[in-house]
């Protein structure tokens, strides 16, 4: 059994561990709220773009052809966006993007496609480095409220890359943010576009684009692939506070369960050491009033 000093060394450093982990949770909570704001803010932006794009695609005529809506025949090469934490203590969010995406790339690859990956977070670069992907490209420390701008040069690669034939797919991998206790690993194909089948079919009749449809849906073509970027970007970070939140709550929660379980074992100690004192004091005093 433990000594009465091991016991209290242990329970001082059980307590400062949950002061740590308590901080932590605060921080991760305040994180979290403004990641959140910037999800629910971006998303009514997001979804009316997905909706304006669907009735340009829908009005327009002619082929697709050498424009982000060709559908190629033949699937040859495949750019996946790997979105993941530059840090750890989020739970199991950050093993279970890794292993959607082990199984996205095991799949690909049995139907004969070749997989190159572009990582937006360290968890993710050196997930592909240690496995040996193909990583075509590496963006790091974006940081908690990252712009548009920050991932403009991952969605360029994809978008140039797929004009130029090294594409003929593009996915990305990241963490959907559902609530805060649920965040979702999800898979999304952004190129070649396709439209949302739930649109209004009548939308594109409500305005009138000039020059013409064919010209705006064009140049929407690439913002359009940007923000689904972006989106997927901000729906995992907002996933990763609220993840790293729970973590550090339930950390902080399993702390204090040990300090209990320590400072009634250290009670159980001391009064064990108490109770043989007190025998060894009174066997002493017997055996001197015999004698």
């Amino acid at each position: 059994m433990p000594s009465t000093r091991e016991i209290r060394r242990r329970i001082r450093s059980v307590r400062n561990l949950a002061q740590i982990t308590r901080a932590m949770e605060m921080v991760s909570a305040s994180k979290m709220r403004r990641a959140q704001r910037n999800v629910l803010a971006t998303r009514p932006y997001a979804d009316r773009l997905r909706d304006v794009m669907s009735s340009l695609m829908a009005g327009t005529s002619g082929s697709h052809k050498g424009t982000l809506l060709e559908v190629r025949a033949e699937v040859k090469n495949v750019a996946l966006i790997l979105i993941t934490p530059d840090r750890g203590l989020a739970g199991s969010l950050v093993a279970n993007i890794l292993r959607r995406t082990a199984r996205f790339v095991i799949d690909e690859k049995a139907k004969g496609r070749n997989v190159k990956v572009l990582a937006i977070g360290k968890k993710g670069r050196d997930f592909l480095n240690r496995s040996g992907q193909d990583l075509l490209a590496e963006v790091t420390k974006l940081g908690d409220y990252p712009k548009l701008a920050d991932i403009l040069g991952v969605s360029t690669n994809v978008i140039k890359g797929f004009l130029d034939g090294d594409f003929d797919e593009a996915y990305i991998v990241y963490s959907q943010f559902v609530n805060t206790l649920v965040q979702r690993p999800a898979v999304r194909r952004i190129l070649p576009v396709e439209a949302d089948e739930s649109a209004p079919a009548s939308a594109s009749s409500n305005f009138n684009y000039e020059p013409d449809e064919d010209v705006v849906l064009k140049d929407l073509l690439p913002r359009f692939a940007e923000v689904q970027i972006y989106q997927a970007l901000l729906e995992a970070i907002a996933s990763e506070h609220s993840a790293r939140m729970v973590a550090m709550r339930n950390a902080t929660d399993n702390a204090k369960d040990l300090r209990r379980e320590l400072s009634l074992t250290y009670n159980k100690t001391r009064q064990a050491n108490i109770t043989k004192e007190v025998s060894e004091i009174a066997s002493g005093a017997a055996a001197l009033a015999d004698s």
